[in-house]
């Protein structure tokens, strides 16, 4: 009869298990509320600050339109930090608002980022990264370090290291050859039996999470962040900032690996098969050795822009041109458009956009005065106005997971604060980069590693204890390499 309860075994066990998926289904969606609370949370605590900072009486010295600007950067700094929305998302409304509010004088001051050759330059080297990882070229590389080293942990953890450095020369981007190599190096770890739990295959996988950022950032086509810093900073050559910044990066390269030796060295000491199957890999490819020729020539333009005098950017673009040509190339447009990380163009360009605001309205020069006035105490001496810059660069890092959100930031605020008393700003601009982007103080920090971290299965706690002995080596570098080697070359701490 219909609408009676049929008690069947067959009926009753279909609405048992209907049920079953109910009470699953409930779950999954006090889960989803969960998250959609913590996210309603995040967007109203950052759209708060913002509201204060745009409402409140003006301090003396803030001009209206650097008021403006200020409540943008607080929102987007905000926004950036907790990850509330998708990072472009979060400079695009940025620059909306800077355009909306009238803190700049129209929609082309606002949108001052995307007219920049370092954006261009961007997408350059990220179709040249591109390109070495789908032509396999990047993991015949990663491979022919790797293969000497079967049988022979230190040697495999020495040789790691020094790729860092040496594989960024063809593949720039940290994430991209950070996704290459973390499989390889898994695969030889399952080779020799080492479960994710040995303190080896930690130490393995945070140098691949928090080290290999250096090895990037000591060239100008390094990434995002050597992009957005050189921006900040200045008009660079590529030689000009591998001169720069070559010396400080790899010194803290050396010592932090050094260091996260000592830290796990009784896990180097394990017995492997020292016959262990070698990595192979067959003859090189036509699509290879196309992508090897565009590296070298691309590189040997960078190498002698002293010569030719070429903006870093048009190497790049040239680059990109042979790249993407047909039947000479090696991309197809599809594979480009589809492949390669357009939110990194859009952080870039937004976050240029966003800090060129903050310092010609007077907003970063406000905000350097309120970082004086309260180092009064220290104005006397030049390595202290310093300590106490890198100290404001590591809180701000630990506080910031987003690099380029972090670097909008701290540079204008560093070099307005080292020029208002009487420190050269370039030398002030380059120490918070030294030292915010050596620091990974928790796997949502790590934007270009997480996946490393969740393969790993390493817990934040880990992380953290490292980022506070990264944090020491990146401070003590800046005073006790940087500084004298910059002084060498030009560029003394006080002006």
């Amino acid at each position: 009869m219909t609408g009676q309860f049929d008690d069947t075994p067959g009926n009753l066990s279909n609405d048992l298990l209907t049920r079953g998926d109910m009470i699953s289904l409930g779950d999954k969606w006090l889960a989803f509320d969960a998250v959609n609370l913590a996210g309603v949370l995040k967007l109203g605590a950052a759209f708060l600050l913002f509201l204060i900072v745009l409402f409140m009486p003006a301090p003396d010295g803030l001009s209206p339109e650097g008021q403006k600007a200020l409540a943008v950067m607080t929102l987007a700094v905000v926004l950036w930090a907790t990850e509330a929305l998708p990072i472009s998302v979060t400079g695009m409304i940025g620059v909306l608002l800077l355009v909306v509010l009238g803190a700049v004088p129209g929609i082309l001051e606002g949108l001052y980022g995307f007219s920049q050759p370092v954006s261009y330059f961007l997408i350059g080297i990220l179709t040249i990264g591109l390109a070495v990882h789908q032509s396999g070229l990047a993991e015949r590389m990663a491979t022919f370090l790797i293969r000497g080293a079967v049988g022979k942990p230190a040697l495999l953890y020495i040789q790691m290291l020094f790729s860092f450095a040496l594989l960024t020369f063809a593949l720039p981007s940290a994430s991209t050859r950070g996704a290459i190599m973390v499989h390889i190096y898994a695969q030889v770890l399952e080779r020799w039996n080492i479960p994710q739990e040995h303190r080896y295959y930690k130490a393995l996988m945070l140098a691949l999470g928090c080290l290999n950022r250096l090895g990037s950032t000591a060239l100008l086509a390094g990434g995002i962040t050597p992009v957005v810093a050189s921006a900040l900073l200045g008009d660079f050559s590529w030689t000009g900032w591998f001169l720069l910044m070559s010396i400080p990066f790899y010194a803290n390269l050396i010592i932090g690996g050094s260091l996260l030796f000592l830290m796990y060295r009784d896990g180097f000491r394990l017995p492997v098969d020292r016959n262990a199957e070698r990595l192979q890999s067959g003859p090189m490819s036509a699509v290879e050795y196309k992508a090897g020729i565009i590296v070298m020539i691309t590189a040997l333009l960078w190498f002698t822009d002293f010569a030719h005098g070429l903006h870093p950017a048009v190497p790049a673009l040239i680059a990109m041109t042979l790249i993407l040509t047909p039947r000479i190339g090696i991309l197809t447009w599809q594979t480009f458009e589809r492949n390669l990380g357009w939110t990194n163009f859009f952080v870039i360009a937004t976050s240029l956009s966003l800090a060129h605001t903050l310092v010609t309205t007077g907003a970063a020069a406000w905000l350097s005065e309120a970082l004086v006035g309260g180092t009064a105490f220290v104005q006397d001496s030049p390595m202290m106005v310093l300590g106490v810059l890198c100290l404001f660069a590591a809180f701000t890092r630990l506080l910031m997971p987003n690099i380029a959100g972090y670097l909008s930031l701290s540079i204008p605020v560093a070099m307005a604060s080292g020029g208002a008393l009487g420190l050269d700003p370039l030398v002030c601009g380059m120490a918070v980069v030294v030292v915010g982007d050596s620091l990974v103080y928790y796997s949502a920090a790590g934007t270009a590693s997480i996946f490393i971290f969740q393969l790993a299965n390493l817990r934040n706690p880990e992380i953290f204890r490292f980022a506070v002995v990264m944090t020491v080596v990146a401070i003590a570098v800046v005073f006790l390499v940087a500084v004298p080697y910059w002084t060498l070359v030009g560029h003394p701490l006080t002006r």
